[in-house]
C-alpha cells in the first residue's frame, strides 16, 4: 500500500514508518517539528540523542535500500494537506500529527487553545482532503483511552448499548476527557464519526493507552534511527520519569495516593496494532473504534516495579497529584477487536523494565533533574514552565500544527 503516516519525525511516527517501510509499503512521512519546538520551548531534549528528518530518511535508505518520502509542512494549513495527498495518492493515511501533552495544553490559555486549534483543524482538513479526493482512503487515527476517563462502569470499545425507557440503541460511549489535549481528540473523534456518515469515508479510531519502550527492531539498526525518550514533567510519559528517577538517586514520585490507573503497551504492539488496522481496513462509511492497550496498571504498581527491578537503592514519595483527577477508582476497560485481528502483545516483564533502566543509566549525565518534576497545576489558568534553560510558557513559533506523536 502507499502509507501517509502524519508525525512521521516523532516517538511513535517515526518507527512507524521504518517498520512499514521494512513491511514493503511505500511511505511518506508529514511533519513540521513542532515537537521539537516543544523542547527548545521549555529547555528540555529526549535523553536519547536523535538527528534531523532528512539525515534520518537518508540512513534508512541506506541501511534498507527503502526511500521514504518527505513532505514538511502544516496541517492547518488546508492547501498543503490537498497537495499532500494528491502528490503521495495514499491507500491508508496514519495520523500521530498532534500536540499530544496533557499537561501542555493545561498550561495556560494560550497553550489550550494552540492544542485545540492544531488537532482538531488539522484533522478537519484532512478530513475533507479525504472526502474531496478519494473517500476509498483509510483513515488510520491515534486516538486516546484518556478520552474516556475513569467511569465507574466498564470502558467498552467506542459503542455502548443503552437501554431507556424501552428502546434500546448502541450509542459513542460517554466521553469524560481530563485535560484540554484530551478534549480535543474527543472533537476529533466526533468530527471523524461525522464524516464517516455523511461523506462515506472509512475510518479507524485507534484509543491507545500509554506507550512504554523506545527501541524496535529497526530503529537498532543505527544510531541515526534512533526514537525520542523524554522524561520531562510536560512530555514524559509516567515509566520513562520513574526510571530516569531511580537512575539519578532522586525519589520517584508518584502523584498523591498513587491508584490512577491506566492501559498500557509497548511501543513493539502499537507497531503491530497500526499495522493490523492498515492490513484490515474499516468499510466505508465505518467509522471503527479499537481500544490499543494490552495490560492496565496504577501509578504505585509502575513504581514498585521499577523499585524492584533497580539495584540501587530506591524511595517512592507521594507529593499532591497538580492533576483534577481520581487517585483511587475503577477500571475495567475492553480491549478484544485487535487480539482479534491477531495481536500478539509483549507485556511489561521484568526484562522490559531493566532495558528501560539501562538506557536511562547510559544517558544519566544528560538529565535535567529540573525538567522532571510537574510545574503545570490543572486548578491554574496559568502555569510558569520552570525548566532548565526554559523560554518561557509561549505556544512554539515553529509552526501552528502537526505534532510528531500521540500519547
Amino acid at each position: 500500500m502507499n502509507i501517509l503516516v502524519l508525525g512521521g519525525d516523532g516517538y511513535l511516527g517515526w518507527p512507524t514508518a521504518l517498520y512499514l517501510s521494512r513491511k514493503g509499503h511505500k511511505v511518506g512521512v508529514v511533519d513540521n517539528f513542532a515537537r521539537r519546538g516543544y523542547d527548545l520551548e521549555m529547555g528540555v531534549d529526549t535523553l536519547v540523542p536523535i538527528v534531523g528528518l532528512q539525515q534520518r530518511v537518508r540512513r534508512w535508505q541506506e541501511v534498507s535500500g527503502n526511500e521514504i518520502d518527505v513532505f514538511v509542512g502544516d496541517l492547518t494549513d488546508a492547501d498543503f494537506v490537498s497537495s499532500t495527498l494528491a502528490s503521495f495518492e495514499p491507500d491508508t493515511v496514519v495520523h500521530f500529527a498532534e500536540q499530544r501533552s496533557a499537561p501542555y495544553s493545561m498550561i495556560d490559555r494560550k497553550h489550550a487553545v494552540y492544542t485545540q486549534v492544531n488537532n482538531v483543524v488539522g484533522t478537519l482538513n484532512l478530513v475533507y482532503a479525504i472526502a474531496e479526493q478519494n473517500r476509498d482512503i483509510h483513515l488510520v487515527k491515534l486516538g486516546t483511552m484518556g478520552e474516556y476517563g475513569t467511569p465507574n462502569i466498564d470502558i467498552e470499545e467506542g459503542y455502548i448499548e443503552i437501554t431507556h425507557q424501552g428502546r434500546t440503541d448502541l450509542l459513542p460511549y460517554p466521553k469524560q476527557p481530563g485535560s484540554f489535549y484530551h478534549l480535543s481528540k474527543v472533537h476529533d473523534s466526533h468530527n471523524i464519526m461525522f464524516a464517516c456518515r455523511i461523506w462515506g469515508i472509512r475510518a479507524t479510531d485507534l484509543n491507545q493507552g500509554i506507550v512504554y519502550g523506545h527501541e524496535t527492531e529497526e530503529t537498532s539498526l543505527h544510531p541515526d534511527l534512533a526514537t525520542r525518550f523524554d522524561y520531562d514533567g510536560v512530555f514524559g510519559t509516567v515509566l520513562n520519569r520513574f526510571c530516569v528517577q531511580a537512575v539519578t538517586g532522586h525519589p520517584i514520585t508518584v502523584y498523591g495516593a498513587g491508584g490512577q490507573t491506566r492501559g498500557m503497551l509497548n511501543i513493539l504492539d502499537t507497531l503491530a496494532c497500526v499495522e493490523l488496522a492498515c492490513e484490515n481496513p474499516a468499510e466505508r462509511g465505518e467509522f471503527r473504534v479499537f481500544n490499543q492497550f494490552t495490560e492496565s496498571f496504577s501509578v504505585q504498581q509502575m513504581a514498585d516495579m521499577v523499585a524492584a527491578e533497580y539495584s540501587g537503592p530506591v524511595t517512592i514519595e507521594h507529593p499532591p497529584t497538580p492533576r483534577v483527577e481520581k487517585e483511587e477508582h475503577y477500571y475495567r476497560a475492553a480491549h478484544t477487536k485487535l487480539l482479534d485481528l491477531g495481536l500478539v502483545p509483549h507485556l511489561l516483564t521484568s526484562s522490559v523494565i531493566r532495558s528501560l533502566l539501562s538506557v536511562c543509566e547510559q544517558h544519566k549525565d544528560k538529565v535535567d533533574p529540573a525538567a522532571i518534576l510537574p510545574t503545570v497545576d490543572w486548578r491554574s489558568t496559568s502555569s510558569s514552565l520552570v525548566t532548565a534553560g526554559s523560554h518561557g510558557a509561549g505556544a512554539p513559533d515553529v509552526g501552528e500544527s502537526a505534532s510528531a506523536e500521540v500519547g
